[in-house]
């Protein structure tokens, strides 16, 4: 129920809005502390209305840093690949889920996430906790998960809207806390996770 609410109000949203949100919203991570030390970065490729992501995945590169982008398993489980620019993504179509933008080289293998020291990733909203409501794929929790098994602690990122910063989402035990988010007007800080 919360998850059609919040997309309801992405799908309002015309390609200027999410142009722009994307080039703010590029703006404000790159003022992140987090990514000016970053060399290697997991990341997504925005699809549809949501909050684009190709200016700063550019950006980016610009500076160096390495970026990871997910290829979409059929369980749903992420692999990745490097991203070599716009010119690297082949649109994929997964089934009767949504065609995802995805690295056309070669699969680096679910674990070379383990290597980021930033993860970004996709939500609907955060809440006051840090606390992420994902699309309900369980992509990204398996992620958090191969993170917390090989010990590896990068910086939990998610971008977003400005109005999904919320009071409460639904959390589980399994969830973890993002340590920021990045909307178009700004940063906000969660914890240290």
């Amino acid at each position: 129920m919360l998850r059609r609410e919040f997309l309801a109000v992405r799908n309002r949203l015309t390609a200027d809005d999410v142009r722009e949100a994307g080039d703010a919203l590029a703006d404000r991570a790159l003022e992140l502390a987090e990514l000016a030390h970053a060399r290697t970065v997991a990341a997504y490729v925005s699809v549809g209305t949501e909050p684009g992501t190709l200016t700063l995945l550019d950006a980016l590169r610009a500076r160096e840093v390495r970026v990871l982008l997910p290829v979409l398993l059929p369980d749903n489980d992420l692999d990745w690949g490097a991203y070599d620019g716009e010119g690297s993504l082949a649109r994929v179509q997964h089934g009767g889920k949504m065609a995802l933008f995805e690295p056309s080289g070669e699969r680096l293998g679910p674990d070379a996430v383990t290597a980021a020291d930033v993860v970004l990733l996709p939500g609907l909203a955060v809440d006051g906790r840090g606390m992420r409501l994902g699309r309900g794929g369980g992509s990204y929790d398996r992620v958090l998960a191969r993170l917390e098994r090989a010990d590896a602690h990068p910086a939990l990122v998610v971008l977003l809207y400005d109005s999904e910063v919320v009071d409460r989402v639904p959390a589980e035990a399994h969830d973890r806390p993002v340590r920021a988010t990045v909307t178009p007007s700004g940063v906000r800080r969660f914890t240290e996770n």
